[in-house]
This record gives C-alpha cells, sequence and structure tokens, in this order.
C-alpha cells in the first residue's frame, strides 16, 4: 500500500504477530488424555479435541506419556537428558579405555 498525502501509515490490522508457543501444564494434559479415554461415542474425541483448540497427535502423545508413567515406578525413572548422554559417554569411555591400553602395549614394545 502506498502511502497517500495528508494520511498516515497504520500498520496492517489483519497482520498476526508470531504465535507464542502454548505451554500445558502436566495435570491439564492428564485430565484431557483421561477424559478421551472415556469417550465411547463415535466423534467424542473429535468434540473434545476441537472445544480444547487441540489436534490430534497431541493427544495420542500425552496418551503415550501417561501410559508410560503408569508402566514404569517412580524409583525406575529417569531424566529423559540423562538417558540420552549415557549412551555417548558410555561408548566413549569403552573406546577410550581401547585406546590408552594399545598405547601402554605399544609403550612397552619400545
Amino acid at each position: 500500500m502506498a502511502d497517500t498525502p495528508g494520511k498516515k501509515s497504520e500498520k496492517d490490522p489483519e497482520v498476526i504477530e508470531k504465535a507464542a508457543r502454548r505451554r500445558f501444564t502436566a495435570e491439564y494434559k492428564q485430565r484431557i488424555a483421561r477424559e478421551a479415554e472415556q469417550c465411547s461415542q463415535p466423534g467424542e474425541i473429535g468434540a473434545l479435541l476441537r472445544r480444547e483448540g487441540l489436534y490430534s497427535s497431541m493427544l495420542a502423545r500425552w496418551r503415550r506419556q501417561l501410559h508410560q508413567e503408569t508402566m514404569t515406578s517412580p524409583s525406575q525413572r529417569r531424566p529423559v537428558n540423562a538417558a540420552r548422554n549415557d549412551r555417548p559417554t558410555k561408548s566413549l569411555k569403552s573406546s577410550n579405555a581401547t585406546m590408552n591400553g594399545s598405547r601402554k602395549n605399544s609403550a612397552r614394545r619400545s
């Protein structure tokens, strides 16, 4: 839109700023997942998702998380980041030990 003389240029009211990512509490996720489990008639889950403004993929992920939480006892739970970080550390330590062992052996030969 070109500026015309005598008129101020205003922001377009139709342009929406970048939306903030929604965050849901654990209690909300559990409530929605359990409410979806109670649905027995065709279309009830769709109505629930529309009412709450959610996507079916969110519900599927929340159900999976709820199922995993009920299957593991609190003592077996580990932080997600710690579980991911252990794998590389273990493999690096084992390869380090292997390399250090081969260096010791080569030093003895010299």
